[in-house]
């Protein structure tokens, strides 16, 4: 293979290297709001008093009457929809269109497209692939971490964002791409078959012989019962220590939150939940005679994205004395949604409650600081450096 002078074809494509410019190669880029992972908990909203509309038709009718050019009628009721949730003034409570609840469900569980399955980012002035995902073309290919994405198709691609890089590689299952990388300032080429992506949202690391590093990416239906299924092999390996990386996860269902936690609690309260609708505080408990690390040593990561349910699962954790958590302050998403179905496919995602950690302490706005700090800098993620992680290795 040609030997390149990557040095003199670097380009500095800015300085925004934040975990925000990770990019899932799947057909689409992800970048949800918080409030795309929040916790869901069950319950039907009692209705409200019903209100005049006269004036939003005044408006309309103005519209009507006054514009020169064309209305459209539903876009303007949904413009409505929108607004008067928004109006509410809550960062969760949003109203989502059919095609806004579609697109939020495909995430939620993880179904977003046809692709390689690489995250990728701008590191040391390049776009790297950040990470492969298990079970998908590019790491069964031999695709690896640190490689320089520089063409697709024949394409050079090394000085495009990764947004656009992703939009070139997308496409529909079983359609071909050439992807060529740089390693070692040697081209790799690789030719690939695009895969409905298989986009887990866990998985476990062995990071020597006596300790599992456990991935959670999102709370997805089938997490906990994921998570459950890598107990027996963990503990079959001689495990001495898990670590639960749950740094970047935004969050997302709470019974998913609660299996999780069933491997370290037994039967024990994990989450209070209290709102104004109801005098009667709502207590989530772990399930029964699941808690195979209730006595292993246990390491939480965590950070400034670490939000909702992995807050519960770490403030959980952390009351208990089940765990040392490390890393930064996080996020600090304390309440709950409900999500209301409504006519025509559309959803109302509206906040309900409050939740509070198994002693009765609150982490909304504040977050859960952790028992050992250690940051991490944007030159720690460019040269793929993880001192959060070291140091939960040598505790």
């Amino acid at each position: 293979m040609a030997t390149v002078d990557w040095k003199a074809k670097q380009v500095k494509l800015g300085n925004s290297v934040i975990g925000a410019t990770v990019t899932l190669v799947i057909g689409l880029v992800l970048g949800l709001s918080w409030s795309a992972y929040a916790p869901y908990l069950g319950g039907k909203v009692s209705g409200g008093a019903n209100i005049s509309w006269n004036e939003l038709n005044e408006v309309y009718n103005s519209l009507v009457a006054n514009y020169d050019g064309d209305l459209d009628k539903s876009t303007l009721i949904d413009g409505a929809k929108h607004g008067l949730v928004d109006a509410v003034g809550d960062e969760y409570t949003e109203y989502m269109n059919k095609e806004e609840t579609a697109e939020f469900t495909n995430y939620l569980h993880g179904d977003v497209g046809s692709g390689i399955g690489i995250e990728m980012g701008l590191r040391d002035g390049y776009v790297r692939v950040i990470r492969t995902l298990p079970d998908n073309p590019a790491r069964k290919a031999g695709v690896l971490s640190g490689d320089i994405i520089y063409k697709v198709d024949g394409e050079e691609v090394y000085t495009w964002s990764s947004e656009d890089i992703a939009q070139k590689l997308r496409g529909t299952s079983g359609s071909s791409v050439k992807l060529i990388v740089v390693r070692n300032d040697e081209e790799k080429s690789f030719d690939l078959t695009r895969e409905t992506i298989n986009n887990v949202s866990a998985y476990v690391d062995y990071k020597s012989n006596d300790t599992a590093v456990i991935t959670v990416t999102r709370f997805d239906t089938d997490t906990g019962t994921i998570v459950q299924g890598f107990a027996n092999e963990i503990l079959n390996k001689g495990t001495k220590k898990v670590i639960l990386d749950l740094r970047g996860n935004g969050g997302g269902y709470v019974s998913a939150a609660r299996d999780l936690l069933s491997l370290w609690l037994d039967g024990e309260k994990v989450l209070i939940q209290k709102s104004k609708l109801s005098s009667v505080d709502d207590i989530t408990y772990s399930l029964k005679n699941r808690a195979l690390f209730a006595n292993l040593k246990t390491i939480v990561l965590v950070d400034g994205n670490t939000a909702s349910a992995s807050e519960i699962v770490a403030g959980a954790l952390k009351d208990y004395k089940k765990a040392t958590i490390v890393g930064e302050t996080t996020y600090g998403k304390g309440v709950v949604q409900t999500m209301e179905n409504l006519s025509s496919g559309t959803t109302l995602k509206v906040t309900t409650a409050r939740w509070y950690t198994p002693l009765g302490n609150t982490i909304n706005k504040t977050g859960i600081e952790p028992d050992v700090e250690v940051g991490i800098t944007y030159d720690d993620i460019n040269h793929f450096r993880d001192p959060q992680l070291d140091k939960a290795l040598a505790l």
